[in-house]
């Protein structure tokens, strides 16, 4: 069988005539009932029931329609893998990762690109949240999302690798009531107005989860995706935060109140995923080799303290 007569063959059905379908392939309404005629010559079967000008289906045209989309996206990922096996010296890498992420890999992309500078890098910046929905749709091939209790049955689909674990800590004016202190307890928070991370980010719900538990709602003045926007609205007197100590190790120490939060301690563990039911990319492996190479050799995960 022609891999080339049974994408003819699906084209005519789906167009439902021979000559739109010619149009659609670029090629002449000759050449479509050729190859249709080629391919029911292979099987030797008829396919369509053809009465002038128009066509239906035979019961093995049917048989055949429905295998057909399967056997051409099959051939389609041979065709993918076949051309990722020259050595990545082409294509593209799609990774979904959140703005706070930067730090954490910056620098392994950096040795990705001297790698394989053929591969052009797509980073998708948005929110856990978001990058799970661009995880299972494939338009991404792996994203960081957030660890977290009430994210446990997620992990059912997505297979993982640790990143980066940071507790979190107070992120508070200079001159604010916690200046000084070892610990703060979350609870000593109730009555301050926060400063929260976009809709789409996993760590509002660690954050509104744990002020729940301790007995209180946060009253949210502000949100922002950007950790140095949040820090500088921080400063302004416009809330508090609970920021990664790694990123709050970046910051002016004498522009802030930083304390490290207790009661609950709270982490940032940020995980890379993939679809467990997904097929990699050479790319995407090769990215994955990459960070696996790290992790072994920095003792992962890396917590940063």
């Amino acid at each position: 069988m022609d891999i080339r007569s049974l994408r003819y063959f699906v084209e005519v059905v789906e167009q439902n005539s021979f000559t739109r379908a010619a149009s659609r392939l670029h090629v002449t309404q000759p050449t479509v009932s050729k190859m249709v005629a080629q391919l029911e010559q292979s099987l030797d079967l008829m396919l369509l029931d053809r009465v002038g000008k128009r066509f239906t289906l035979t019961d093995a045209g049917k048989v055949v329609l429905s295998r057909a989309h399967e056997l051409l996206a099959l051939h389609a990922e041979l065709k993918v893998e076949l051309r990722d096996l020259q050595q990545l010296e082409r294509g593209e890498l799609r990774v979904g990762v959140s703005p706070q992420t930067h730090m954490a890999i910056a620098s392994w992309l950096a040795e990705y690109h001297q790698r394989y500078p053929g591969i052009e890098l797509k980073m998708v910046e948005c929110g856990t949240q978001a990058i799970e929905r661009d995880l299972r749709k494939g338009t991404i091939e792996l994203g960081t999302m957030l660890d977290y209790p009430g994210n446990a049955a997620t992990w059912q689909d997505f297979e993982a690798l640790p990143l980066v674990r940071s507790p979190l800590c107070l992120l508070a004016p200079r001159n604010s009531p916690w200046q000084g202190r070892q610990t703060v307890l979350l609870a000593e928070l109730a009555d301050s107005p926060f400063v929260f991370y976009g809709d789409a980010f996993a760590l509002n719900e660690i954050v509104l989860d744990a002020c729940q538990r301790a007995g209180f709602v946060p009253r949210i003045t502000s949100r922002s995706g950007q950790w140095d926007f949040i820090a500088s609205l921080v400063r302004l007197g416009v809330g508090i935060c609970l920021l990664p100590k790694m990123f709050c190790d970046t910051l002016d120490a004498g522009d802030f109140t930083i304390v490290p939060l207790a009661d609950p301690a709270l982490e940032w563990n940020l995980m890379l995923a993939w679809r467990r039911a997904g097929r990699l990319s050479f790319a995407a492996r090769a990215w994955l080799d990459l960070v696996r190479s790290h992790m072994l050799s920095e003792a992962a995960p890396v917590r940063l303290q």
